[in-house]
């Protein structure tokens, strides 16, 4: 099943080029009160939402995908967790280019860890990527996206791919600079996700999909999930070693070679093999 969100926070099946309305599935959510849940609560309950999503898609209204405006599939995640060059490619280019790595040291994802991004960097491929500080270098970073779907705690490798509730495109945007990660990562517009959640099940071998990249047309990043450095199931073990998942968080796990600049004007055509495929304006 694949679930988008759009337009004006709508909830919608995605049926080949068209998209079904099916925001009355989320009336299956359970009445919220201050203070929040600090989780994505359709993720939490996605069991429901599906079953309820099949009932309502019957007599749901349609709309061409090309005609909707489509948002982050995933509204609320608690935290951004980011794998830093988790593929080995990506890791000699950042080092052997001084326009990444600013004579900081670029260390192998064993030694760094993880990092956090904040969820105010959050939007969805119709609502583009701003370039915050025009006069330093903003590379594109294409990933893949796992999206947590129940509570994991110090996990292992057997259980990790059971928490995961589905799988996006992901955009870890980055100006370059000599700051910490989390900081220059974290800017407003600098995480994408899109272009709507494949869930679990319809997602055969995730540590076997290609990606591709393109800028203005020209292919800048292309490579398959096999190359990562740390497969998925291990990122989970290693990211619940530290900190609890919750249901609606968002592991991206590495992007691949070919990091480049983007300027205000050019268009980025992101397909993830299964995926589907999106596009993001720069600005």
């Amino acid at each position: 099943m694949q679930i988008c969100r759009f337009n004006d926070n709508r909830l919608g099946l995605v049926d080949g080029d068209k998209v079904k309305d099916v925001t009355s599935a989320l009336d299956v959510l359970p009445a919220q009160h201050y203070p929040l849940p600090t989780h994505d609560l359709m993720i939490a309950n996605l069991p429901h939402v599906r079953e309820a999503i099949t009932t309502v898609a019957k007599g749901a209204k349609s709309y061409a995908l090309s005609d909707v405006r489509l948002l982050s599939p995933i509204a609320n995640p608690g935290k951004i967790i980011a794998a830093p060059v988790n593929y080995k490619k990506h890791l000699d280019e950042a080092r052997a280019d001084p326009q990444i790595h600013h004579q900081n040291q670029i260390a192998e994802i064993q030694r760094v860890g993880l990092f956090l991004k904040a969820t105010s960097s959050l939007v969805g491929p119709s609502e583009s990527v701003t370039i915050r500080h025009p006069d330093r270098r903003t590379d594109h970073e294409i990933e893949l996206a796992a999206i947590i779907g129940t509570r994991a705690d110090r996990v292992t490798r057997e259980q990790a791919l059971a928490h995961v509730a589905g799988y996006c495109i992901g955009f870890d945007i980055t100006v370059r600079g000599p700051e910490e990660r989390s900081l220059r990562k974290s800017i407003d517009s600098y995480t994408v996700l899109g272009p709507w959640l494949t869930t679990a099940d319809s997602v055969a071998d995730p540590s076997s999909l290609d990606l591709r990249l393109t800028v203005g047309g020209e292919v800048r990043q292309q490579a398959n999930t096999r190359d990562l450095i740390i497969g998925i199931a291990d990122l989970i073990v290693f990211a619940t070693s530290f900190y609890t998942l919750m249901p609606g968080d968002v592991l991206l796990t590495g992007t691949p070679e070919g990091v480049g600049p983007i300027k205000p004007g050019e268009v980025m055509d992101a397909t993830i093999s299964g995926l589907g495929s999106m596009r993001v304006e720069v600005r």
